[in-house]
Formats: C-alpha cells, structure tokens, sequence
C-alpha cells in the first residue's frame, strides 16, 4: 500500500495515536482530516499542524456519523483511507450491578460500533478508489483482556474478528484491510480526568509518535495485521500459553 498522495481520514485524530498517525501521515505527503468530540482539541492539533483539515462530530450518533460522511464526500472526495482510531476505556466492576455496567455504552459505541458503522457508510466511496484502506486501530488486548477493562477487551476482540472477516469479504475489490495493535503509548486513554495522580511507570508507554512511524512501514509492506511491542507480546502469548499470559497480564 502507497503511503503518501492519499487522502486520509482518522477518528479521534487530535490527540494520542490517531494525532500521531496524523502526523506521520502528513509528514509522508498526505493529505490528512481528522475528527473528534471537542473543538477545542482540534484547534489545538491544527496549531500544531496547519495542514490538517478538522471537523467536529460524535460518531457515537447516527446523526455524527452522517454528517462527517457527507462532508467528506463534499468537500474530500478524493478519501480513499479511513482509520478508525477513536477509543474510550474505563474500570469497570460487574459486581457493582447495573449502574456501573451502564459505563460500558460508551466504549461499545465508540470502539465497536463506531468503526463498523463508519465502514460500512465509507465503502461505497473507497470502492471508486484505484487504492484504498481501511485501517482498525485494535489492541493486543483483543486476545489477553484486563480484568478491570472487561468492555475495552471485548470491543477489541470484536474489531479484531470484524476486520478479518471483512479482509476477507474485500478481498476482490481495492479495498485493503488493515488491523494495528499498538503497543502502550503515553496517551490518555483510560485516564479519569478527575485524576491528579501520575499514571504508574507501566502505563506511560512510548510517545505514540514512534508506533505511528513502524505502523507507516507495516502498511506500505502489506502487513495487514500488525501488533508492536506489548501487543505482540500478549498476542503471542495468547496462542503460546493462554493461562500463563492471561495470569501475569492481570497480577499488576
């Protein structure tokens, strides 16, 4: 897969990995949008890159959803990359009963439903591309979940088993399916706002930067399904020695 002259839209693009993608992206000879919840935060991406192009949506909401895919198709025709980067996690407790579990909706939409639905509403568009991609942004905890993020787990183990069996069903067409895994990356997912307290040396990862870089090099080689660092750890380990690896991941 080329990796420069695409049009490229990433969601959840303004901060974290999907920023660091951006980045990558434009700094390959891409051109780049992105979207995401807050305005603010766009803003503040495009400070620091001029050149991406921003737009404002939940796509969590039909109505989000809808109006992202029509201004892409009015004023970006030319998209032939989406990457669906947009994800949530947070601690949940079963034991707690239904009003915790209602934490859960977030991460369902966002992380699974979310990138099903974008896919199929962009398709039609990536069809009439000489070259196009999907790419999923999933996790090596597709394979090994954390127990305290039961949701986050299970939201990845979906995408993972959506974008095999969608590589296979595109098989024919232009469209290329990608599935990256990143390893930890000093980002904020999972971090409750109302926390001061420094995150543990474990959980800072790498600057996302630097997974977005490998990621560049494993799509213009076609390696459809990439895990780095931590992720390939545990999806090693999940079919090396399931038990093992699910007891060390969750005895932090």
């Amino acid at each position: 897969m080329k990796t420069s002259g695409n049009t490229i839209l990433i969601t959840g693009g303004a901060t974290g990995i999907g920023f660091g993608l951006a980045e990558a992206f434009i700094n390959a000879g891409n051109r780049v949008l992105i979207c995401g919840r807050r305005q603010a935060k766009l803003e503040e991406a495009r400070l620091k890159l001029p050149d991406l192009q921003i737009f404002q949506c939940d796509v969590t909401s039909k109505d989000g959803r809808e109006s992202l895919c029509n201004w892409v198709k009015n004023q970006h025709p030319s998209l032939n990359i989406l990457v669906n980067n947009a994800g949530v996690s947070g601690l949940i407790d079963f034991k707690k009963g239904v009003p915790e579990a209602f934490k859960s909706e977030d991460e369902i939409e966002t992380n699974l439903k979310a990138p099903v639905l974008l896919s199929g509403y962009f398709i039609p568009l990536l069809l009439g591309k000489t070259d196009a991609a999907i790419i999923n942004i999933s996790s090596g905890l597709a394979f090994i979940p954390l127990v305290s993020s039961p949701l986050y787990g299970a939201t990845k183990a979906g995408l993972h088993s959506f974008s095999l069996a969608l590589r296979f069903q595109l098989k024919d067409t232009n469209i290329k399916v990608f599935e990256l895994m990143p390893p930890i990356c000093d980002t904020d997912l999972g971090k409750d706002a109302s926390d001061d307290a420094p995150r543990p040396s474990y959980l800072k990862g790498i600057p996302p930067s630097e997974f977005a870089k490998d990621a560049l090099t494993a799509i213009e080689n076609d390696q459809y399904e990439f895990a780095s660092g931590e992720a390939k750890q545990l999806k090693d380990g999940s079919q090396r020695n399931f038990e093992e690896t699910f007891q060390s991941t969750n005895s932090r």
